[in-house]
C-alpha cells in the first residue's frame, strides 16, 4: 500500500462530500486507502459515507475525541507507506496525491511535506508554510506588524511572506489541512500528541520530525482548497480557546522553561481575551443574517459553544 488518506470529520458531512470525490477522482497511480474517522456527528456523516463511498473504511466514534487522538486512531490502523492528513473541508487536483508521492519518493530525507493550500478566492493560506514562532514571532503575529511589513524576514519570519510562494521550501511546519508523512518519520517519532484537542498538534507533529534530522517541505506544484473552519465554526468560544490553549502547550513542551510557564499561560489567556470580541461580533453577525432568528435560538446557540 502506497499511500494512506486520512479524514477526521465532525458535522461536515457536505464538505466531506466533496472532498471524497475529489480524492476518488484522483489520477494516483499506486494503490491508496482511504480511512474516516468521524467524531459522533449529528449530521448523519457516518451513513453517507457508508452508502456512497463502501471502498472507504469508517471509524465511527461515540464522541468526539479530538483530532489528534481521531488521527492516531487511523494511523494505527494505516498501511500505507505514506500516511496523509486531509481535512473533510478540502478539496484537492486529480494530479495532487501523486505529485507528492513521487516527490517524497525522490527526497528520503523529507519527513513531512505540504503542498499549496488556497482559500476558495484562489488566495494563498498562510499555515501551508510556517516557521515555528519564537516568543517574539507570535508577539509581532498577534499585535499585527507582520501584516503591516509582509515582506520583513524580520517581523513576517512565521508565515514566511517575505518568500514567493510558488517558490519550494524548507520549512519547520506545514498546514495539517494537507500534512503528508513518511510512515518511517511516524514510527520514529511517534503519534501525534494527544494532548492537543484541535490545534497545535501539526505544528508539534512537524518539528519534532525536524528535531529528529528530517527535512520538512513546503512544495508548490500543486494545490488544494481549504474551506477553512467549517466544524470550529459551529463552536466558536470553545475552538478559540483551543487555539490558545494549543499554544501555551507548545511552548511549555519546546521553548518556555518551567519557571516561565506561568507567563506563558498568563500570555495565552490575554491573546483568548483580545480575540473574543471578534468571536462575539462573528457570532451576533451570523445570528442576525440567520432568517427568523430569536432570543430563544440565540441561547440555544450560545449554549452549544
Amino acid at each position: 500500500m502506497r499511500l494512506s488518506v486520512i479524514i477526521v470529520n465532525w458535522n461536515a458531512k457536505e464538505f466531506l462530500e466533496r472532498c471524497l470525490k475529489s480524492v476518488f477522482a484522483s489520477e494516483f497511480k499506486g494503490d491508496f486507502e482511504v480511512i474516516v474517522v468521524d467524531n459522533n456527528s449529528s449530521d448523519n456523516s457516518v451513513a453517507f459515507v457508508r452508502e456512497n463511498y463502501p471502498c472507504a473504511r469508517v471509524l465511527a466514534n461515540r464522541e468526539n475525541t479530538g483530532f489528534a487522538r481521531a488521527n492516531n486512531q487511523a494511523i494505527r490502523e494505516s498501511r500505507g507507506d505514506y500516511i496523509l492528513l486531509l481535512n473533510p473541508d478540502t478539496e484537492i487536483r486529480k494530479e495532487t496525491l501523486q505529485v507528492m508521492v513521487d516527490f517524497m519518493d525522490r527526497r528520503p530525507e523529507c519527513g513531512m511535506a505540504g503542498c499549496r493550500v488556497l482559500n476558495p478566492d484562489g488566495t494563498l493560506q498562510l499555515a501551508c508554510r510556517r516557521n515555528i514562532p519564537t516568543l517574539a514571532d507570535a508577539f509581532f503575529k498577534l499585535i499585527g506588524i507582520s501584516r503591516l511589513f509582509p515582506r520583513s524576514a524580520r517581523f513576517s519570519r512565521y508565515n514566511l511572506t517575505f518568500l514567493s510562494p510558488d517558490v519550494m521550501t524548507r520549512v519547520d511546519a506545514v498546514s495539517g489541512a494537507f500534512l503528508m508523512a513518511r510512515r518511517e518519520t511516524v514510527e520514529k517519532i511517534g503519534l501525534l500528541d494527544e494532548r492537543f484537542f484541535m490545534y497545535g498538534e501539526d505544528l508539534d507533529w512537524c518539528w519534532r520530525s525536524r528535531q529528529a534530522g528530517y527535512v520538512n517541505y513546503y512544495v508548490p506544484d500543486t494545490a488544494i482548497v481549504h474551506y477553512h473552519g467549517q466544524s470550529s465554526k459551529k463552536r466558536p468560544f470553545r475552538t478559540a480557546y483551543y487555539f490558545y490553549q494549543a499554544m501555551y502547550l507548545f511552548y511549555c513542551k519546546h521553548s518556555a522553561p518551567r519557571w516561565a510557564w506561568p507567563l506563558v499561560r498568563a500570555a495565552s489567556l490575554a491573546a483568548f481575551a483580545v480575540a473574543l470580541p471578534k468571536t462575539v461580533w462573528t457570532l451576533k453577525k451570523r445570528w442576525s443574517q440567520s432568517p427568523g432568528a430569536g432570543a430563544g435560538q440565540w441561547m440555544d446557540g450560545a449554549n452549544n459553544l
